[in-house]
């Protein structure tokens, strides 16, 4: 069973910085591109960050791009989200995302909220 489970959010202050992860299992890791998503109250989800099988390529959205950076452990199983200078639209829940067969699988999602 396909599992993929976040971790690390919580409250920080605007300018702050927080790691969110997310812990993968049921299918081949290494094998599969991982992505983060987020979703904002009263918004669409959007796709924050991408991640190729070796890490080689990454690709942000323009909103966090020279603030968020993305990697992966392969021998962990893990995907990693580095936040830094936060910002209150930042706010949102976090879910890891991977595509196998045309199917979406995602966490349960991590609360990040940025607030003074």
């Amino acid at each position: 069973q396909v599992q993929l489970v976040e971790s690390g959010g919580g409250l920080v202050q605007p300018g702050g910085s927080l790691r969110v992860s997310c812990a993968a299992s049921g299918f081949t890791f290494r094998l599969y591109a991982m992505s983060w998503y987020r979703r904002a109250p009263g918004k669409e989800r959007e796709l924050v960050a991408h991640i190729t099988t070796t890490g080689g390529t990454t690709t942000y959205a323009d909103s966090v791009k020279g603030r968020f950076t993305i990697s992966r452990d392969n021998a962990k199983k893990t995907v990693y989200l580095q936040m830094n200078s936060l910002k209150p639209e930042d706010t949102a829940v976090y879910y890891c995302n991977v595509i196998l067969g045309g199917t979406h699988w995602w966490g349960q999602g991590t609360q990040v909220t940025v607030s003074s």
